[in-house]
């Protein structure tokens, strides 16, 4: 069966249109190198897929910069000069900015204030009340960040100090509350305080164990509860 002729118009779909791109781009670079070979032509291709990525053939032993400095000799023009005025232009408006951004600094530190007009002074202290402005409610808030976090540290503190209250009234009540009696005997519970009374301790009691060398005695171990 013969070959149908494709229609030469954009292809639509974006997958067909990159497998075309790829095999065509193939044989143009195919095609480059067999004049290159053939007829010892200099061939450079550029290429640009829809997706921006480059693609580039260049004869061997030879450069792009060669052949843009022969395309310059055959047609008598030079695109560096113009290309380096560009520049230069671009240079020139950038240090024009950067001088600008310079006086703005120091005038907003209250320097490189001479020459400047009451008009241009006003608006000056306008753009620092506004900025003055914004940074401040930068700071409360920051502030209300801060005060938010630590009252949740101090309700989570007064529930701790409540329930060793609890813990302690209960104590008081019942001097053998929380103690699982096991036989042994018990001395009484403690609970005091460390530290001038920035630390509550507690106390727990060992049963009495009599010792037939050392006689009786009882064993302390302190816990803190909180720091």
């Amino acid at each position: 069966m013969a070959r149908g002729k494709i229609q030469i118009k954009r292809i639509e779909n974006t997958t067909n249109r990159q497998v075309t791109y790829s095999k065509r781009r193939n044989g143009l670079f195919k095609k480059a190198n067999e004049l290159t070979v053939l007829c010892d032509a200099k061939v450079s291709i550029i290429m640009l897929s829809s997706t921006e990525k480059l693609h580039e053939y260049i004869s061997p032993a030879t450069s792009t910069k060669q052949l843009f400095d022969l395309y310059q000799n055959a047609l008598g023009i030079d695109l560096w000069s113009s290309h380096y005025e560009k520049m230069q232009e671009h240079l020139k408006k950038l240090k024009e900015v950067n001088r600008n951004l310079r006086r703005q600094i120091s005038q907003r530190m209250g320097e490189s204030l001479d020459g400047v007009s009451f008009e241009d002074l006003r608006s000056l202290e306008e753009d620092m009340e506004s900025s003055l402005k914004t940074i401040r409610e930068r700071k409360y808030k920051m502030i209300g960040n801060q005060i938010d976090t630590h009252k949740k540290k101090v309700r989570n503190v007064e529930e701790i100090h409540r329930s060793l209250l609890h813990e302690f009234n209960a104590i008081g009540e019942d001097p053998h509350y929380g103690l699982v009696d096991n036989g042994g005997d018990y001395d009484h519970s403690i609970i005091g305080y460390s530290n001038g009374g920035r630390g509550i301790l507690a106390l727990r009691l060992q049963p009495n164990h009599h010792n037939l060398h050392t006689g009786a005695g009882s064993d302390l171990t302190t816990f803190a509860l909180l720091e």
